[in-house]
């Protein structure tokens, strides 16, 4: 007999989250498990394969922070629905959902927290700590965001660590003459990659400043930025300001990322929080190697001087310094590449980021 299971989250949009909850929905096993998808706040891109696959996805259409409607409409499609278990994904989710499935007498309600959230406010933890008395476990991705919810009061037995997963890299047939076209940057020169939306949390600032330096050094240096974002304006203006297009190029949302990152050079992120950063995955999927911001989720993922080189958040010239001296030596980045790819295969994959959440189900279907 299957299991119905309803995924809540409040968006479809190009997150890490909303790709983890659709690899999960595609993946779970249908004749364990019956799969129904929730859209606390409206849709996005990221829903279509989930219809394709036959997963049925509602709307509820929460129109503002605490819209009263939204959370009747919630627990109105909870009691339609009458699943074994809800589990809830990121703030707004883990708010609405886990009150609607209690005040619809869900048997098992699990949450998720996908990110270290240095924006919530004393408010916000309380809300946290209140519904975790009633959550049977609350899933996350990294040991970063277990202990960053543990050092604001949820006990961290109530956590069960599931890594993100990736699927297989496809092959492609991209050159690297067209994959830099593709980009507007010369082939002969060096490709550093960036993905992720950009605004604030990325800190895209610093990293065209470490652009600019490791450019002015070099002189063979390209930093192409894939993603778009509320901070596009403000970044461009701030480029331009203190670099030139051949050092710092903006690419826009792109759907062939997987595609590209193989004829990267080096990947960077510069972040000052994060979960698990699936484009991280992807670029040492890749066999890239990385320079991170030392951060929680950064480490959970990037080994310093073994899959990549950790540097000191807001370091720009380090930043520029430390990949200097990875594009000097071929060895060396093999190395770190090679590694980095490894790390993906043994440990990052879809197969045990699905079977460990169903494994997680079953027990929580159980007969205590």
């Amino acid at each position: 007999m299957t299991k119905r299971i309803v995924l809540v989250i409040p968006t479809m949009d190009r997150g890490g989250a909303e790709k983890q909850l659709c690899l999960l929905a595609k993946n779970l096993p249908r004749d364990q498990f019956d799969v129904h998808v929730i859209l606390l706040t409206r849709d996005g891109p990221r829903s279509m394969p989930l219809r394709d696959a036959g997963i049925p996805v509602s709307v509820i259409g929460k129109r503002f922070k605490a819209d009263p409607s939204a959370f009747f409409r919630l627990r109105r499609e909870l009691k339609r629905l009458q699943p074994e278990i809800v589990h809830t994904w990121l703030f707004a989710a883990n708010s609405f959902g886990r009150a609607a499935a209690k005040a619809a007498k869900v048997p098992r309600i699990i949450g998720s927290e996908r990110c270290v959230d240095p924006w919530k406010t004393a408010a916000h933890f309380f809300i946290d700590r209140k519904l975790a008395k009633y959550t049977e476990t609350i899933t996350t991705n990294s040991a970063g965001v277990r202990d960053f919810y543990v050092s604001h009061g949820i006990a961290p037995e109530k956590f069960t660590l599931i890594p993100n997963g990736i699927e297989p890299l496809d092959s492609s047939s991209l050159t690297r003459e067209e994959a830099f076209a593709s980009l507007g940057v010369d082939p002969k020169r060096k490709l550093i990659m960036a993905v992720g939306r950009l605004w604030p949390q990325k800190r895209y600032r610093d990293l065209i400043w470490s652009a600019e330096l490791l450019g002015s050094l070099r002189e063979d240096t390209t930093f192409a930025i894939v993603g778009d974002g509320p901070q596009k304006g403000e970044l461009l203006r701030h480029r331009d300001a203190v670099t030139i297009p051949e050092h710092v190029r903006f690419c826009g949302q792109r759907d062939d990322v997987p595609a590209l990152l193989p004829h990267a050079d080096v990947f960077w992120i510069g972040s000052e929080y994060e979960g698990q950063s699936n484009s991280v995955i992807e670029a040492m999927q890749a066999g890239l190697p990385i320079i991170a911001s030392n951060i929680p989720g950064n480490r959970d993922l990037v080994i310093d001087q073994q899959t990549g080189r950790l540097v000191k958040l807001g370091d720009t010239a380090d930043f520029a310094r430390q990949t200097n001296e990875i594009l000097e030596s071929q060895a060396e980045s093999k190395r770190l590449g090679s590694n980095a790819r490894d790390r993906i295969a043994s440990e990052f994959t879809v197969a045990q980021m699905v079977n460990k959440h169903a494994s997680l189900y079953d027990a929580a279907a159980s007969p205590a």
